[in-house]
């Protein structure tokens, strides 16, 4: 598990800096308002959007390394099973394995004559996130 800790600090870390870069970027106070506004506007927003995912990925991390320390890491919150170390390489804070996140990710999508399940990946396919001018 040694490894596994110090692969979630270094992303803890990273994840830290990317912080610091968002915070620096959202000190920035730009105008806008009726009749007036900033083209900068849209990427101030942007980074505000990023921020709240990156703090998001900071709380995430930081639990998944109190499971290390408990000897829980790697294992499914939901059935109890071995999270594929594949699956923890790309995904090193999550908490469920493939199949019980997939379960999760399924979601009944009412139609006016039937309703059929699509799952959350399909849902968002075709949408396109802008990428973090850093990036």
């Amino acid at each position: 598990m040694t490894s596994e800790r110090e692969r979630l600090e270094a992303d803890l870390r990273e994840a830290g800096r990317e912080l610091q870069k968002l915070e620096k970027r959202l000190d920035e106070k730009l105008e806008f308002g009726l009749g007036k506004g900033s083209s900068g506007v849209y990427s101030w927003e942007m980074a505000l959007a990023r921020r709240e995912r990156v703090t998001a990925r900071i709380r995430a991390l930081q639990e998944a390394l109190i499971r290390v320390h408990a000897g829980t890491y790697g294992r499914c919150d939901r059935c109890g099973a071995q999270i594929d170390p594949e699956r923890l390489e790309i995904l090193p804070a999550t908490t469920l394995c493939a199949a019980c996140a997939g379960a999760a990710s399924t979601v009944l999508m009412p139609t006016p004559s039937t309703s059929a399940q699509v799952t959350i990946s399909e849902v968002i396919k075709d949408q396109h996130y802008a990428q973090d001018e850093d990036t």
